[in-house]
């Protein structure tokens, strides 16, 4: 994978989605640095918070579609993308810089529907790498962990099958993505467009 952008201050920056001055994020931020002392027990600490505390949408049933990184903390629920823009709006608070990362996955039910899965990746100063972190919580079949030398996300990818990873660390969340998430009134109108963001990123 490589960064979008060489400059790690275009992976700290504030938007409308990543909205990490709202008071309900710098709140939670407070809460959750307490007892933390290092800037990598920090990092696991929000992002167990994020992927346990934050549920899957669909996981838990939920037709209410949320967006911003604020509205996903209130609702205390997200799709994976969802998830990663309060993951990396958690982060950018503290000025640790996190991107977005994309993934072309086969459906459970038919490998030859995708659908398209969001992660982040996080800039451990200390190390000066990047890995790659999946908040979207974890249920029978999925395991992604906190960890630095090994990736352990919630799903790889299965070439064979014809899905892929992008490469890129985005500076920003996807476009498209964004505006599916706006604009969906339920989780049904946005399972109907949410090939368009496998379409953007994947051009397929």
């Amino acid at each position: 994978m490589y960064a979008e952008s060489d400059n790690l201050q275009d992976y700290l920056k504030k938007s409308e989605v990543i909205d990490f001055d709202n008071k309900l994020i710098v709140d939670k931020c407070l809460e959750l640095q307490k007892g933390t002392d290092d800037e990598i027990s920090l990092i696991k600490k929000v992002y167990e918070f994020v992927r346990d505390e934050i549920h899957h949408s669909g996981d838990i049933g939920e037709m209410r579609v949320t967006c911003k990184a604020s509205e996903v903390l209130e609702a205390g629920h997200g799709i994976c993308c969802a998830k990663a823009h309060l993951f990396a709006a958690m982060l950018r608070y503290f000025g640790i810089p996190a991107g977005f990362c994309y993934q072309k996955l086969s459906s459970s039910q038919d490998v030859n529907t995708k659908f398209l899965h969001g992660l982040n990746a996080v800039y451990l100063k200390d190390l000066d790498k990047w890995i790659r972190l999946d908040a979207r919580g974890n249920k029978p079949g999925r395991d992604a962990q906190f960890s630095i030398y090994e990736e352990k996300i919630s799903r790889a990818v299965n070439t064979e099958l014809g899905e892929e990873d992008s490469p890129v660390i985005f500076t920003e969340p996807n476009s498209t993505v964004v505006e599916i998430l706006k604009k969906s009134k339920d989780m049904k109108e946005l399972w109907a467009q949410w090939e368009l963001g496998l379409k953007d990123l994947f051009k397929i």
